[in-house]
């Protein structure tokens, strides 16, 4: 399938609408939190739904999915371990966290289409409404790997680390402090405080793709990448507010750009802005004394 720089990790709307009834393909359209329910208004055909939230993470607490919760999900989604997942969503960051958390729980044959749900819209290809019936299938559980994730004691532990460059993918207003999630939220929530880990770069996500969803040229993404910093021997470690848009960044660095030293503080800003004690830069409040 088609790449984009050196990743055979990204599929191309048209190979995908020449796939769309391969058996060794599933087709998985993630839920976001713009839109939940889009699916329902209109799928590529074959695809299947998974909501993020109750799909990837533990049902009682702040935890991915078990590996044994995980192999349920994977039979009742019809998925082999030679099965190749293709991800899409209808804001591509959860795309992005879906393959992330898979790679995680042991199932690397997965794929993200480039340009996501609104590429495909876009260019007029086919949409269902009708629910696929899937046959289950036996999925073994598989040994985890969660190499590419670090905590929060990890992060405090590392802030003078300066072989280490701490990148924080969300907007503007949030990594300033004025906000804690983004303005298209109804409500600001997220996090008790407000503003950035300390000797965080600001890398907004949105420098990453064009109005498509496209990924921007990949000498573009690189040069976005080093003016903070973030060269190829670096430890380069991503967080935004859920860790959806750090699994964006993540997936660039490792796939895209070949980074080798990448992962993602999953508990972001909603942890780290709340638990007693962490430090917090809020340049907001500094302008304001100005």
């Amino acid at each position: 399938m088609e790449c984009h720089g050196k990743t055979e990790k990204l599929v191309s709307t048209h190979r995908l609408t020449e796939n769309v009834d391969n058996p060794s393909i599933r087709i998985i359209e993630v839920s976001d939190m713009k839109n939940p329910k889009a699916y329902f208004e209109g799928h590529i055909p074959g695809a299947i739904y998974w909501p993020w939230k109750e799909t990837l993470w533990d049902p009682t607490m702040r935890e991915f999915i078990s590996p044994k919760a995980f192999s349920n999900l994977m039979e009742k989604s019809g998925i082999a371990h030679e099965t190749t997942i293709i991800f899409y969503s209808n804001a591509c960051q959860f795309a992005h966290y879906a393959f992330w958390v898979c790679t995680m729980r042991g199932h690397s044959k997965a794929k993200i289409l480039h340009g996501n749900r609104t590429l495909w819209i876009k260019e007029k290809r086919p949409m269902k409404t009708d629910i696929p019936k899937i046959k289950a299938t036996s999925y073994p559980i598989r040994s985890i790997d969660e190499s590419s994730r670090i905590g929060r004691d990890g992060i405090l532990a590392g802030l003078n680390n300066l072989d280490r460059v701490l990148l924080d993918v969300r907007t503007p207003e949030e990594f300033m402090g004025e906000r804690v999630s983004p303005k298209w939220t109804e409500f600001d929530y997220g996090a008790e405080k407000k503003g950035h880990i300390p000797g965080a770069k600001h890398l907004y996500y949105g420098e990453f793709i064009n109005k498509d969803e496209i990924f921007k040229p990949v000498n573009e993404l690189r040069e976005s990448f080093y003016s903070r910093g973030a060269t190829p021997e670096k430890e380069i470690v991503f967080y935004c507010r859920l860790s959806h848009r750090a699994s964006m960044g993540w997936f660039i660095a490792r796939y895209i750009l070949g980074y080798s030293r990448v992962k993602v503080y999953d508990g972001s800003w909603t942890e780290w802005g709340s638990v007693v004690g962490l430090p917090i830069v809020n340049e907001s409040l500094t302008l304001k004394k100005h």
